[in-house]
């Protein structure tokens, strides 16, 4: 593994603080403040770059009011981490939610309650898309 790319384990657990803060409303200089941090360590954690020591993973569960585990459900194996897997290519779905856009769009179609009106939204979104080997799964 070369040493400048942060360590895969770190990016996931980087990225599940992300989600649950951002699930539970709070911004990045918030959560910093209550572990004595700046914002800009905040998203170092956030990304990868910077790992997470036990104690610190700790009390972010503790603000986040999630089990230390939560940080690690769905760790992709070995494999998958390094692209050999014939799921690696489903973690798009993960990535995309963990991305501010992806979890507000998210976050703004789940409270669509009409079924025609969200149907309409994947109909354009799709048609908007450079990819275009969409199925019609709705």
């Amino acid at each position: 593994m070369n040493k400048r790319q942060p360590n895969p384990i770190d990016i996931h657990v980087g990225g599940r603080l992300r989600m649950r803060r951002m699930l539970v409303g709070m911004s990045q200089e918030k959560l910093g403040e209550s572990l004595g941090l700046t914002f800009q360590q905040v998203q170092k954690y956030e990304k990868g770059t910077n790992r997470i020591g036990a104690s610190r993973l700790y009390k972010i569960s503790q603000i986040l009011s999630v089990p230390v585990n939560f940080f690690f459900e769905k760790l992709p194996s070995e494999e998958e981490q390094m692209g050999f897997s014939e799921n690696s290519g489903d973690s798009f779905a993960y990535d995309f939610m963990n991305s501010a856009e992806g979890f507000q769009l998210g976050q703004a179609f789940s409270q669509i309650k009409d079924v025609r009106i969200r149907r309409r939204i994947i109909d354009l979104v799709r048609s908007l898309s450079d990819n275009k080997d969409f199925s019609s799964k709705g």
